[in-house]
């Protein structure tokens, strides 16, 4: 099998998503399986497609506008290529003019259409906190592989061209334990040197195969080939806690239950850490719950981090000045207005993280860590 399909988005990317404008957006996340064959997706993106025109059309839409949005939405239902990968959930955002797609390792509680004058961007937020995949890199001097880690889904192992089979096969040596000289090196400094030009040999073969994957890498190994492939590792995503066994004789199965601790370890101690911020902080009056004090603070640049429910979507406006008003149906006149009150936090270089309702430490769907008290 291949490597799991996700287009994590950028920094630069979501600055761009937050900042877009135009009077007939469209936003489309959809629940996607990655073992299908898309033919179910597919119809679904169809009929997304259709709802989307429609809304657009309800709240007066130039008729040019829905024929070019038509347009490039059936365009990508008929894009078969397209089909053939897929993630957990499918993002896509057009406009009049363009189409962006992002296939996302996270999940959500139920397929959105949206229309507005801007994109619905907390779904890709997730993504980017959390992400739900990961590579296993199962390393021991006799053997290498690297394993996908896919939320509700069975491993798989990733081809990785240029990958050595083992140490010995990395140096051309017959064994790494003999004590022949190594640029007059021997015994175990010697065997050290070895290690790490083995343990280089795989890091340039993961960079130059898997980096645009963007996914945390989870390295499995024991000592001291652990410390000596972080030495050398250039992978942006290596995770700082390892799973310090030998993956020698481990399943795939296996491998995927440790490293899974070690991911659920990175989400939980981040939650953890934002959540005891939460609490420090509410005796300076630094926290926010009420979301209309908070699109204000927003505005003004005084979220440091926000925690928001991923799931909500609450109908309304923010002008300019930070003004909530809140609406009693959906339509393209209005938008989340938890997304916004992300939009401008993001925006002013706040952190937004996206999380599930039970994970808030309050009852509203925000929660606003603040630079400065009111």
């Amino acid at each position: 099998m291949t490597i799991l399909h996700t287009d994590t988005p950028t920094r630069e990317q979501l600055d761009r998503l937050f900042t877009a404008r135009d009077a007939a957006s469209v936003s489309i996340y959809l629940t996607t399986d990655p073992a299908s064959d898309g033919a179910g997706e597919r119809i679904a993106m169809k009929n997304a497609a259709s709802s989307a025109v429609e809304q657009l059309a309800d709240a007066g839409a130039h008729k040019a506008d829905l024929a070019a949005i038509t347009e490039e939405l059936e365009g990508l239902v008929d894009d078969h290529e397209f089909w053939r990968y897929r993630a957990r959930t499918l993002g896509v955002l057009a406009t009049p003019t363009t189409v962006r797609t992002f296939r996302l390792a996270t999940t959500l509680a139920a397929d959105i259409v949206e229309v507005s004058d801007r994109f619905l961007v907390k779904p890709l937020l997730r993504a980017v906190a959390f992400p739900q995949a990961a590579l296993i890199l199962a390393l021991s001097q006799g053997s290498v592989r690297l394993v996908e880690l896919v939320a509700d889904a069975a491993p798989f192992d990733v081809a990785v061209p240029g990958l050595p089979d083992s140490a010995a096969d990395a140096v051309g040596k017959a064994s790494i334990a003999d004590r022949s000289p190594a640029r007059r090196l021997t015994g175990s400094e010697g065997h050290k040197v070895l290690v790490t030009q083995y343990a280089r040999q795989v890091d340039h073969a993961i960079r130059s195969t898997v980096t645009a994957a963007g996914l945390p890498l989870i390295l499995v190994a024991a000592s001291p080939t652990d410390e000596l492939f972080r030495a050398v590792c250039s992978y942006p995503g290596l995770v700082a806690e390892s799973v310090n066994e030998s993956p020698e004789g481990l399943s795939d199965s296996e491998l995927v239950t440790a490293a899974r601790r070690v991911l659920d370890d990175v989400h939980t101690q981040k939650l953890r850490g934002l959540l005891a911020s939460y609490e420090a902080l509410a005796g300076q009056d630094r926290t926010e719950t009420d979301l209309a004090t908070l699109a204000r603070a927003a505005t003004y640049g005084m979220v440091a981090t926000l925690l928001v429910d991923l799931d909500a979507f609450v109908p309304g406006t923010v002008d300019d000045d930070g003004a909530l008003v809140y609406a009693e149906t959906d339509d393209a006149h209005t938008y989340g207005v938890t997304d916004e009150i992300a939009r401008r936090t993001w925006l002013a270089g706040g952190d937004v993280i996206p999380v599930r309702q039970d994970q808030l430490p309050g009852p509203t769907p925000a929660t606003g860590l603040l630079r400065w008290a009111f």
